[in-house]
């Protein structure tokens, strides 16, 4: 998805999005202590969150005394988010990870990002993936659907015209084959299923 197309769209539904904030409050929370034994987020020291939409990674993340930082390229998300009373303390940008960050190498222990690949072309997910891996120090966790298809999902990513079809059967794979400055991107990925439809792809980045 283009990104002044996907910063219209994003702005324009961020009201309807809030709608679901407590409730994707309350499915990362369950996420976060699930996983805790694989996977222990609260370990970490700082955090951030790109397309973080209206906070609730966010939220999660800071209730548990993380420095947590998100970013949107939607100001209305923004917006939103840095009104909530659960988010008081993190620091919110309007930003386009595929432009470039304000931050410097190595920023955050962990960067995060919820159902924001799936709707990138493979040339722009790559982008991604060297972006977050540049501001990150140890992990890289992307949020987004498995293999388990609906035909409602279906629909609506085919309306969304991004590249679900395609991210649902190679996302693994891609991740573990990028390559930067003739280097892989990560040094191990693993695939944890957290609900039915979705999974955390947990990129570890090579230690220096």
């Amino acid at each position: 998805m283009a990104s002044d197309k996907g910063e219209r769209i994003f702005n324009r539904i961020a009201p309807i999005y809030n709608w679901f904030y407590k409730k994707q409050i309350k499915k990362y929370r369950q996420i976060v202590k699930d996983i805790s034994e694989e996977f222990d987020i609260s370990s970490f020291n700082s955090i951030i969150d790109i397309g973080c939409g209206t906070g609730a990674f966010c939220a999660v993340a800071n209730d548990m005394g993380i420095e947590t930082v998100g970013i949107d390229i939607a100001t209305n998300m923004i917006d939103i988010a840095e009104g909530k009373k659960e988010t008081k303390g993190v620091k919110f940008y309007h930003a386009n990870v595929l432009e470039g960050l304000p931050f410097y190498d190595n920023t955050f222990d962990i960067a995060f990002a919820a159902y924001v690949a799936h709707g990138l072309s493979k040339e722009n997910r790559i982008k991604m993936y060297i972006e977050m891996k540049r501001i990150a120090k140890s992990y890289i966790i992307f949020h987004d659907f498995n293999q388990n298809r609906t035909p409602l999902i279906s629909f609506i990513e085919w309306l969304e015209g991004g590249d679900y079809f395609r991210f649902i059967k190679v996302a693994k794979k891609e991740m573990e084959s990028c390559v930067d400055d003739m280097k892989k991107c990560f040094a191990n990925v693993e695939k944890i299923n957290v609900s039915k439809r979705a999974a955390w792809y947990i990129c570890e980045l090579e230690k220096e």
